[in-house]
């Protein structure tokens, strides 16, 4: 069975969705990105979804949900890459995929993931704090 890579880079867990996504992709890349946060201790993920051409209303929730369970674990979530067709797709099956946050590309989604996790630091004190 096929798995979707995970990546990481630095502190941050980057998903490249390359192929079609059917519902138990959906769910393993779940199982998947969710054991390796609470394993290595990511803050962020962003999942770049954009050779999606399609996605029904499954795919569409299970986004929102390994957003929602990314962040109890800590990490933020990015996703990048969104095609428009799939964006009015999402919003005709009135998902709004709150707790997602968005960018057109790889490189502004890292952008968002490294401002949020600075603004973390500071605010709570971690490793980027200047108290």
């Amino acid at each position: 069975m096929d798995r979707i890579p995970i990546l990481k880079m630095g502190p941050f867990l980057l998903v490249t969705i390359q192929v079609d996504m059917h519902d138990r992709l959906a769910m393993m890349l779940q199982e998947d990105l969710t054991g390796r946060i609470a394993a290595g201790g990511a803050t962020g993920v962003l999942i770049d979804i954009s050779s999606l051409e399609m996605v029904d209303s499954f795919i569409g929730r299970m986004l929102g949900e390994i957003a929602g369970m990314s962040r109890i674990l800590g990490a933020e979530t990015v996703v990048v890459g969104m095609q428009p067709s799939v964006a009015i797709t999402l919003v005709e099956l009135g998902l709004s995929l709150k707790g997602v946050r968005t960018a057109l590309n790889v490189e502004r989604g890292m952008e968002l993931l490294r401002a949020s996790v600075d603004e973390s630091e500071a605010t709570y004190g971690g490793p980027g704090s200047q108290r």
